[in-house]
């Protein structure tokens, strides 16, 4: 089982609502969109497998991944709205796709079901490079890892996932198997099937990740899906536009219930 907490509902009357993290993300990244939808739903946020507090597998492929949403699912009342980011949203298509009973609405945010070419390895390389000792604060980890990631929005979304508390600090990661599974995360199996419940792949207008030419497949295998951009954000949209974000997810879970 992963990992997971939920923030109960004031208002419970919309189905629950799984939230699940992308690669080198936690369910700690999604707790404040989590609690401002929980006003009228029961949201659950996970930790996925070899990330943050849940269980260290020797496997990250998405039918793996798929099945840990679906233990979660089961054990929370059976069926539920899901929203995926990135690798997490490659996990709820896989989920939506071999177990539909499980899935009532679906949000992806920015993925594709393609297969995409850059690896993300060099990020690994980055945290096992980080020099954990006499680290005492975020702020020091950060101009650490500045030597090798320039990017200081990656930087804060890859240093959440460094438990200072820890002696030695250490990260809440597995990147032995995230790096030797990197060609599953970043790939997409092939699959005869298809969802026809409502979805919604939601992307930053300024991230490529969800092309025009993907159209297409997407609608071959989500022939319910409908589209749209969130203005000035990128990957990480919701982190970007987290407003924005909360209201196209709002709009899209509660529209004609």
């Amino acid at each position: 089982m992963l990992h997971h907490d939920e923030i109960p509902a004031t208002s419970p009357i919309h189905p629950p609502l799984l939230i699940v993290h992308g690669l080198f993300g936690s369910a700690r990244n999604w707790g404040v969109i989590s609690k401002r939808l929980a006003d009228t739903r029961r949201t659950v946020t996970v930790d996925m497998r070899n990330h943050g507090a849940s269980f260290r597998a020797p496997t990250h492929g998405y039918d793996d991944l798929a099945g840990d949403l679906a233990e979660v699912i089961s054990g929370n009342g059976g069926r539920m709205d899901v929203l995926g980011h990135s690798m997490g949203g490659k996990a709820a298509m896989m989920l939506a796709l071999t177990q539909p009973e499980l899935v009532d609405r679906l949000v992806v945010a920015d993925i594709a079901p393609v297969a995409y070419g850059h690896s993300q390895s060099h990020l690994i390389e980055a945290m096992r490079g980080l020099d954990l000792a006499d680290l005492a604060s975020r702020g020091e980890a950060d101009r650490r890892l500045a030597a090798t990631v320039d990017d200081p929005g990656v930087r804060a979304f890859l240093l959440q996932s460094l438990d200072l508390k820890a002696q030695p600090p250490q990260w809440r990661l597995n990147h032995d198997v995230l790096e030797a599974e990197m060609q599953r995360i970043t790939g997409w199996p092939q699959i005869d099937a298809r969802f026809d419940g409502p979805t919604l792949f939601l992307s930053g207008a300024n991230s490529d990740y969800v092309q025009p030419a993907y159209r297409d497949k997407i609608k071959a295998l989500f022939p319910n899906a409908r589209f749209a951009r969130i203005p000035g954000a990128g990957h990480w949209l919701h982190a970007e536009k987290p407003r924005e974000f909360e209201e196209s997810v709002r709009v899209f879970l509660n529209s004609g219930r």
